[in-house]
């Protein structure tokens, strides 16, 4: 297996595993270096524990000896689904040297319970130097307290980037007294931004017994089947880690998906420079590749509600995809998502009974159904935690499902007070304890004949009530579905572009007039709107094939939907390689000729001249990027060393210039190490 350099992609001479977590599906393939993909499989996303359906996929992709794999990676929704979620394990977050007002308008108090963060007396100002002794009593105070009902800590320094001495004599003492995992803010980014480091650090401290239990889950799978090939995970710029490094960095797989994306469809296609529009069941994530590389996001990745300062791809996600809910909003008009629900074609597969429940509906008088039931079923998705927990009305919804999916008409006549047990219904779905099965735009490619992979039938039913409800015809209905999918898309791709070249996201009436003219190309009116997309599309994710190329034709730009585009996140996961960077910064100090080079890792060092500061500077960059290339499973590692000065004008006539720093950034790239025994 070799490396490309330029952008971290492997090109591939292994046998490797590649699997991938999406919101519906999860993929996995298994790629060979001269066959390319060998297998690829499908099985649905089982959200309540990610390890059966990856078990699931990737028993489907084996080869009769696995124990030839040499390679396995692994994209995971976890991270961003656990923000989002606002899951996570107790932790205690240690403040050395912070206010409790510098936390701002930050969000502690949606992430953490007061008590669980300790302020401690220390930290550094911004050159560095002690602004207050370290209170070592007090922070051993603090770990004992919390240990007993905390699953990891995370510290945080006052300006520890710039000194990280008092987090590690924190951490240290952590690590003395618990046992407990542990994370230090200078580990994770060298902004300064103090409330978002902090935040960002408490983030990853709770998923890291999330993401060990998935881990270790995934790694008994592999052993059950002798599989003893080294495990990467996939980060959110695209790149790999291996899982040591994944468990004490966790945060850094937020975005995992996409950035896998990007990647496989960089493999897949060959593609350098495009937009890359991956397509699943659940959402829709564009994102921009150029020279070979995806875009990062330089603001840090934004998950959910919260702002992280975790280095991740730019992509704009939309909740549209192939199972997304079909709506009608209250003016009328056509919606697809952004809710994600069972398709009534898939329904039928599992549980044909609800095939006569439909034929029943369509048959009965309109008048008698409610029409926002009609075609619409409740089924139990996960277990909750514990029955005593929900509310007696929620209790009654649950044991209603105890049979399978039940139609809310039924639902509805079997409960007391139908409106009150609506709401009990959507508490049940918004803790993911039920979903919704309904008509989706995959049921109505089945209808259309574009798509084969369910009940066909039941797809049929469900237009049926719908083409009786705006009435019209059951194939003008299911063409308008997939008009409005591609007119969706074409929002999303167009609000990229702008975005992507610096265009505020809040566009006027005008804008979004003739954005909607130019999608809707076959609409009236006396002005005629049309764009041109510079860019190709490359399109991955299995309903691509079905929607992008008339995107691509309203857009009047290339289409690529290479070969297993369906499977592309997968691909990804193990077409990436191993880059770490690490970023040394060389400031003068005020009121004296010397300059301060600031270690990331151990501290700061001060010299005399520019040069021999930022020399040493270099040596330290590399040489860190390099041992954390190799911490995190990179072999034959390469590193590149770039300086950036940072100057300003001043003096007569604004022409003099006036030094302000140099910032040295080491970038080690290398394959993953294979192996198996």
């Amino acid at each position: 297996m070799t490396i490309d350099h330029r952008t971290g992609g492997i090109v591939l001479m292994a046998i490797l595993l590649g699997i991938d977590t999406g919101g519906t599906y999860t993929d996995a393939v298994l790629l060979d270096d001269e066959r390319g993909v060998l297998a690829k499989a499908k099985a649905l996303t089982t959200k309540h524990d990610l390890a059966i359906g990856i078990h699931d996929a990737m028993e489907a992709v084996l080869p009769a000896a696995p124990e030839s794999i040499q390679l396995v990676s692994l994209s995971t929704t976890l991270a961003t689904n656990a923000i989002v979620e606002g899951q996570g394990s107790p932790i205690c977050l240690l403040l050395i040297g912070y206010q409790p007002d510098m936390l701002g308008e930050a969000g502690f108090e949606r992430l953490l319970p007061r008590e669980s963060i300790v302020f401690i007396a220390g930290g550094h100002d911004v050159f560095g130097e002690e602004q207050a002794p370290l209170d070592l009593a007090a922070a051993r105070e603090a770990i004992l307290a919390q240990a007993p009902r905390v699953s990891a800590f995370a510290i945080s320094g006052y300006f520890g980037v710039r000194n990280p001495e008092h987090e590690l004599r924190v951490r240290a003492l952590v690590r003395d007294l618990t046992g407990l995992p542990v994370t230090c803010g200078h580990e994770l980014t060298t902004d300064l931004h103090a409330p978002l480091r902090a935040l960002t650090v408490a983030l990853n401290a709770r998923l890291i017994p999330l993401l060990r239990q998935l881990i270790l889950a995934v790694q008994a799978m592999l052993d059950e089947h002798g599989i003893h090939a080294p495990l990467m995970v996939v980060k959110g710029d695209g790149s790999l880690v291996n899982v040591k490094t994944a468990l004490e960095r966790p945060v850094e797989t937020i975005l995992s998906g996409p950035a896998a994306s990007v990647v496989g469809a960089r493999y897949l296609a060959q593609a350098t420079d495009a937009f890359v529009v991956d397509m699943g069941g659940t959402t829709t994530d564009i994102a921009v590749l150029r020279d070979g590389r995806p875009r990062l996001n330089p603001a840090g990745a934004r998950v959910g509600e919260w702002q992280t300062m975790v280095e991740a791809l730019e992509a704009s996600t939309s909740g549209l995809g192939g199972d997304s809910e079909v709506r009608l909003e209250a003016n009328g008009d056509l919606r697809i998502g952004p809710r994600r629900v069972v398709p009534l074609s898939l329904l039928a597969l599992e549980y044909p009974a609800i095939l006569e429940t439909l034929r029943s509906q369509v048959e009965q008088p309109e008048k008698h159904l409610e029409p926002n039931d009609a075609g619409r079923f409740a089924l139990r998705q996960r277990r909750p935690d514990s029955e005593g927990a929900l509310t007696p009305g929620q209790r009654e919804i649950w044991r209603h499902l105890s049979e399978g999916p039940l139609a809310l008409s039924q639902l509805w006549r079997r409960t007391r007070h139908p409106y009150l047990y609506r709401r009990y219904l959507q508490d049940l779905i918004e803790q993911g304890l039920v979903v919704l099965s309904a008509f989706t735009p995959t049921d109505a490619v089945h209808v259309l004949g574009r798509y084969e992979h369910g009940s066909a039938e039941a797809a049929r039913y469900g237009a049926t009530l719908w083409a009786r409800r705006l009435e019209c015809t059951v194939p003008a209905f299911c063409q308008q579905v997939v008009r409005q999918v591609v007119w969706q898309l074409g929002q999303a791709v167009i609000a990229s572009s702008l975005a992507d070249d610096g265009c505020s996201s809040a566009l006027d009436g005008v804008a979004r007039l003739l954005i909607d003219r130019a999608l809707r190309a076959d609409g009236d009116g006396n002005l005629a709107v049309s764009f041109c997309l510079r860019r190709p599309l490359v399109a991955v994710g299995a309903p691509a094939a079905t929607y992008l190329p008339m995107v691509a034709s309203i857009l009047r730009t290339p289409l690529r939907v290479p070969d297993h585009a369906e499977v592309g996140n997968a691909v990804g996961a193990v077409a990436g390689g191993v880059v770490q960077t690490a970023r040394v910064l060389v400031r003068p100090l005020p009121h004296s000729d010397a300059l301060r080079v600031y270690l990331p890792s151990t501290g700061w060092r001060d010299f005399g001249r520019l040069e021999e500061a930022v020399r040493y500077a270099s040596e330290e960059a590399r040489r860190l990027a390099e041992e954390r290339a190799n911490g995190a499973g990179a072999g034959a590692v390469q590193v590149c060393v770039e300086r950036r000065d940072r100057v300003a004008r001043g003096g007569s006539g604004g022409l003099e210039e006036i030094y302000i720093e140099t910032e040295v950034v080491a970038t080690a790239v290398g394959r993953p190490r294979l192996g198996h025994h």
